[in-house]
Formats: C-alpha cells, sequence, structure tokens
C-alpha cells in the first residue's frame, strides 16, 4: 500500500484512474495482451482444428519461449535509439511503434498462411510474432515504470492488466466467435474463418499505434548512484588501452546495460538469489505446462467454439479478473508470501478438476465449474506473483530487472509444456492433469523457504 495515499477517500482514489496516463496504459495493456494467445492457446486450437498431430503443436508451443528470453535483448531496447523514429518520437515511443506495426504485418501474415500447405512458414511466422511481442512488452514495462511516480504505479498497473485481459478476450473468444461466424461447416477444417478472425486482430493492433502516436514521451528519472557507477566502468574501461576506442565504448555499453543489472541483484540478495530464481522458474509451472494442452483438451472433448468461447474465454477471463482483485486485497491485508504460497497451492489443486472432466467427457456445467475455480485462482496466483517480482525489483534498472524475472517465470515451464502433446499420447488426459498438479509441489517447498530465508523486510528495504 501506498502510504502517500491513506488519507485520502475512495471516490479520490477512484479519480485517479481518470488520469491520462491511466487511460493510456489501459491502451496499451490492450496492445501487449492481443499478440500472445494468437502465438499460444489459441493458435493450438487452430492448428489442431487443422489436423495437426498433438504433439506436433506441443513442440510448435516452443514458440513462445521468446517471452521466456525477452531479457537477454531489453538491454539494448533499455539503450539503443530507432533510426529516424528516436528523433521524432523519443526512444520509448519509437520502439513501441516500430514493434506495433512489425506486429500488425506478421499477424495479416499469419492469417494469409494455411498450415495444410505451409505450416513451416506459419511456425516462422508465430516466432517472430512471438520476439517483436515480448520486445513490445519490454518498451511498455519501461514506459509504465518511467512514465509516474510511486503514487500512480498501482493505478497504471491495474489500467494495464485490465487493457490485456480485454486483449485476450478479443484474441481468444473473439478469434473463436468470428472464426465460427464465417465457418459454414464445423466438422471439416476451412481456411478462410481462421483468415478473418486473425485478420480481425491484426487490425486491432491499430489501438497501440494510435496510441502511441498520441501519449507523451515519459522523463526519465536521473539516478546519481548509477550515474557515478556508470562513470567509474567508464573509466576503467578508458586505461584499457590494448583494445580499439571502439571496441571500449561497446564494453562500456555492455558492461552498464547488461553486466550491471545482474550485478546488482547477486549483490544484494547472495546466496538467497538462487533460491528466489528457482521459486521464480517454477512458481507457473502447473498452469503453463496444462495450458499448452488446455484448447486441444477441448477439442479432443468435443466441445464446439462458441462452448470454449464462452465459458473458457469470457468467462474465465473474467473470473481471473475477479481473482487478481481478491488477490490484491488479500495482499494488502495478509503480506505478500502467504498469499504467494496460498495461489501455488491452488494452482497445483485446481488442475485436479481437469483430470475429473477428463473422466467425465463432454459436460459443459463441469467445464464452467473448472473453469471458474481454475481461473480465480490463477488470477489470485498471479496477483501475488506480481507483487513478489515488484518488490524484488532496484528502481535503477527496473526494465531489465523486470524482463529479467518475468522471463524467468516462463521459460522453464514453456520449455517443459513443448513435451505436453507426447506425454498425452504416452498416457491419457486424466494422467497427464495428475502430473502437471504434481509440478506444482516444488513451489510450494520454494514458497516457504523463501519466507524463512529471504524475509519480506529485507526485499522492500533493499528495493528501494
Amino acid at each position: 500500500m501506498n502510504p502517500g495515499n491513506d488519507h485520502m477517500s475512495w471516490w479520490q482514489n477512484l479519480r485517479a484512474y481518470k488520469n491520462p496516463r491511466a487511460v493510456a496504459l489501459l491502451c496499451l495493456g490492450f496492445s501487449s495482451g492481443l499478440p500472445i494467445l494468437l502465438v499460444f492457446g489459441t493458435f493450438s486450437f487452430w492448428l489442431r482444428e487443422a489436423g495437426v498431430a498433438r504433439s506436433s503443436i506441443g513442440f510448435i508451443s516452443w514458440v513462445a519461449l521468446a517471452y521466456g528470453f525477452k531479457w537477454l535483448w531489453s538491454p539494448l531496447v533499455d539503450r539503443l535509439s530507432v533510426p529516424l523514429l528516436t528523433r521524432w518520437l523519443g526512444r520509448r515511443r519509437a520502439w513501441l511503434l516500430l514493434t506495433q506495426v512489425v506486429l500488425l504485418f506478421l499477424i495479416l501474415s499469419m492469417a494469409l498462411t494455411d498450415p495444410l500447405l505451409n505450416l513451416e512458414l506459419l511456425v516462422w511466422l508465430a516466432l517472430l510474432t512471438a520476439f517483436f511481442s515480448a520486445t513490445q512488452d519490454i518498451v511498455i514495462d519501461a514506459y509504465r515504470i518511467e512514465s509516474s511516480d510511486e503514487r500512480l504505479q498501482g493505478v497504471l498497473a491495474s489500467t494495464y492488466m485490465i487493457g490485456y485481459r480485454l486483449a485476450m478476450i478479443f484474441a481468444s473468444a473473439g478469434v473463436l466467435w468470428i472464426a465460427a461466424y464465417f465457418d459454414p461447416d464445423e466438422s471439416s477444417y476451412q481456411r478462410l474463418p481462421w483468415t478473418m478472425a486473425y485478420g480481425c486482430m491484426a487490425l486491432l493492433m491499430g489501438v497501440g499505434i494510435v496510441t502511441t502516436l498520441l501519449i507523451a514521451e515519459p522523463e526519465k528519472p536521473v539516478d546519481q548512484a548509477v550515474q557515478q557507477r556508470e562513470a567509474e566502468n567508464a573509466q576503467k574501461v578508458a586505461h584499457w588501452r590494448f583494445l580499439p576506442p571502439c571496441v571500449r565504448r561497446f564494453v562500456v555499453l555492455f558492461w552498464n546495460a547488461v553486466i550491471n543489472p545482474f550485478v546488482d541483484f547477486i549483490a544484494r540478495y547472495r546466496w538467497q538469489a538462487l533460491l528466489i530464481l528457482a521459486l521464480i522458474a517454477s512458481y507457473r509451472m502447473a498452469d503453463i505446462v496444462l495450458g499448452v494442452m488446455a484448447n486441444v483438451f477441448y477439442v479432443d472433448m468435443g466441445f464446439s467454439k462458441q462452448e470454449v468461447a464462452n465459458v473458457t474465454k469470457v468467462f474465465g477471463i473474467i473470473m481471473t479478473l475477479l481473482g487478481a482483485v481478491l488477490g490484491g486485497l488479500l495482499v494488502n491485508r495478509y503480506r505478500v508470501m502467504p498469499i504467494l504460497f496460498l495461489g501455488a497451492l491452488l494452482t497445483a489443486s485446481t488442475n485436479l478438476l481437469f483430470a475429473l472432466l477428463a473422466g467425465m467427457g463432454n459436460n459443459i456445467n463441469m467445464l464452467m465449474l473448472v473453469v471458474s475455480v481454475d481461473n480465480l485462482s490463477a488470477g489470485l496466483a498471479t496477483a501475488a506473483f506480481v507483487a513478489y517480482l515488484s518488490s524484488l525489483t532496484n528502481v535503477s534498472y527496473s526494465a531489465t530487472q523486470y524482463a529479467l524475472f518475468s522471463s524467468m517465470m516462463l521459460l522453464l515451464p514453456k520449455f517443459m509444456g513443448g513435451f505436453s502433446g507426447v506425454l498425452v499420447d504416452e498416457v491419457n488426459y486424466q494422467v497427464f492433469f495428475l502430473i502437471t498438479a504434481a509440478l506444482g509441489l516444488p513451489a510450494l517447498l520454494l514458497v516457504w523457504l523463501a519466507a524463512r530465508w529471504v524475509p519480506e523486510s529485507k526485499i522492500k528495504r533493499e528495493a528501494l
């Protein structure tokens, strides 16, 4: 909680959501949330309907690993300028416009590609879409952090999440609705419905493009300590006379942009950094590995596009938002670590409901129950996890360190998720869901260890 807002009424706090920067983050959140399901969950639905094997779909899901590796190029996005555009728009807006325009054309190209005729090209387009989508996320995170002081950060994060989730409704339920509308016969695969659906999603990237052109470039705060540290690094490298000047400049850039953020994290937490990184890498293992096969499971269970759209996408995302609100309230009341543990426990436990649904078959009422509990738990866990990641970040390196943490969160789960199709083929859906529930057990242990060895007071104090 922000102590500076304690004396304000509820109405005064709600008025902050009318701030132009909050509205901008709502639209940027929409632009950020639109591409991910087009290369992940919804994409797998399309491929399965086209007759692509489950094992292949599992491996193709690795394109989403781009989100897990974005920390590799986040320092470059943070430091380098975009030719011509940066002079016109500023560094953040230039990178935003570049990624959004490229995403529009990539999604449109996916719409015009048939997986039956050229699956390899479609996968490459999906990989490029994931790469530029992850790059857009880096820029938006940096923009959010730099565009306001601490007082508005909670509001900006909230409106960003709302926009992100609304985009997920369009990219999941919206795509399925459009595809179903243009599909003359759901018993056989047709390319036209998916072309129309993905084409509409490409046009919706215009929301982000218009927003980028209208917003102002943020003023990046100056940190004297960081400037001094970077100046000292430059002085050290200046004595390396055996290197050409251009090489020395590159070494200074690489050191300050890439090495310093990671050195800072290790220096603050020492050996506990390994425990923290292990927790981050495993926390969402259970739900992400299950998520790779979720839409494939719905298709194999015989649920229609409309049923999946209505229950798992719109209704499910609404439950996720409710869970996020509940998670935020619980974190404020009981602190981060207890709710982080509760979220991990609920996420693993709800996977058991999928095993029950697999045994019952095509049962729409059970599907609604499973989706309700699962998404409510996921929203609660995500709210606690984002709060935890934010508390770990040093404000001097917020963009790069946050990219590292969010990448670590996705890297291992999405890699393991690539084998999910093979695993389902080897066993069955019920056993698969039981295995994914067991994958949540290490996170429970690591949360307990982190709560014991890395007290919240230390995290908050050192992150200031």
